[in-house]
């Protein structure tokens, strides 16, 4: 166990590694994690710990972050560690941020969808907002919090009504879609899952969650069948977590895991790195909906370019068309409540 522990920081193998976790000469960048007492937050601060392109790592919650901060600042990595607790403090963990995460909010239980956490987690999403506006209006957000398809519309409408709003600069976090169909489709097609490379655009629930498979690589000859059961078990990848842990929690740590490898896509398309490509839910033209997930270029600015979606399966093209009234619904719904 220990060895395995010391290979994460240090095999040029490991995956996180090979993602550019890279050179002690990076440039400073602090990383403020919004929530990171909880669920998702506590192994999200370690990995973002492990992370050697952060040199700032600022932990907030409303409770319990000074234990949190203190565990994860023996860890003997670059970055100096700093906890926040309360409102109070809020603006002395969000000053000179480079990039927010934000996985604040309340889980979900069996039987719940993400609407049904809407209320609780929009008021936190909302007042955060309102924080990072006055605090770091620059830094780029990484919104975790469910229901991502309609907390970024609040992140936009309350970075808007404080005239900070730069579209480049604010994401939804969907990797943990692309991490599982990567992971399904490996399974299924028998090939290496660190080879495997798949596109899911759409939202971030349910049906909305949309892969692309027919653009897997590498090929693999997957019946109709196994397509759309692959599809299915991607959207449904959530509620299987909350089932399996029989009403004790949702997907933290896979969550936790995909919040890291987006936010250390955005340090490195910060620091000036080539062809930082990700899937991410973003404002977006290339459908008539305004806020879509998709393969986006990261870059100094943030979003450097939002990708086409490319040639589509009838499959695709039919699961395009039947998610686009849903995800148009949740996203009024953030932009009312943003605005009432």
């Amino acid at each position: 166990m220990l060895r395995s522990i010391k290979s994460l920081t240090t095999s040029p193998s490991s995956h996180i590694l090979r993602r550019g976790y890279a050179s002690e000469a990076a440039p400073d960048r602090k990383v403020a994690v919004l929530g990171a007492a909880g669920g998702i937050g506590q192994p999200l601060a370690l990995l973002m710990k492990l992370n050697p392109l952060v040199s700032s790592l600022a932990l907030y919650d409303i409770a319990n972050t000074p234990g949190v901060a203190a565990d994860v600042s023996h860890i003997n990595t670059r970055s100096e560690v700093s906890g926040y607790s309360g409102e109070a403090e809020l603006g002395k963990a969000l000053e000179g941020a480079d990039v927010v995460i934000i996985p604040a909010g309340v889980p979900r239980k069996p039987g719940m969808t993400r609407d049904d956490l809407f209320n609780i987690n929009a008021g936190i999403v909302k007042g955060l907002c309102q924080a990072i506006a006055k605090y770091c209006p620059q830094a780029l957000v990484n919104m975790i919090s469910n229901p991502v398809n309609s907390t970024v519309p609040i992140a936009a409408e309350v970075f808007k009504k404080a005239g900070t709003y730069d579209p480049k600069r604010l994401f939804g976090v969907t990797t943990l879609d692309v991490v599982r169909a990567k992971t399904f489709y490996a399974g299924k097609a028998k090939v290496p899952v660190a080879e495997v490379n798949v596109p899911v655009v759409g939202g971030h629930a349910g049906i909305t969650i949309l892969p692309l498979f027919s653009q897997a690589t590498p090929k693999a000859n997957l019946s109709d069948a196994e397509i759309t059961a692959l599809t299915k078990r991607t959207q449904d990848g959530g509620t299987e977590v909350v089932e399996a842990k029989a009403g004790k929690g949702s997907a933290t740590l896979s969550m936790a895991y995909a919040g890291a490898i987006f936010a250390d896509a955005c340090l490195k398309g910060l620091n000036g790195a080539p062809d930082v490509v990700e899937c991410s839910y973003v404002q977006s033209t290339i459908t008539e909906l305004p806020f879509f997930a998709s393969k986006v270029r990261l870059g100094k600015n943030g979003v450097e370019e939002v990708l086409g979606l490319g040639p589509l399966s009838d499959y695709e093209k039919e699961g395009l068309e039947k998610l686009k009234p849903q995800l148009q619904s949740s996203i009024e719904k953030g932009i009312k409540f943003a605005n009432q």
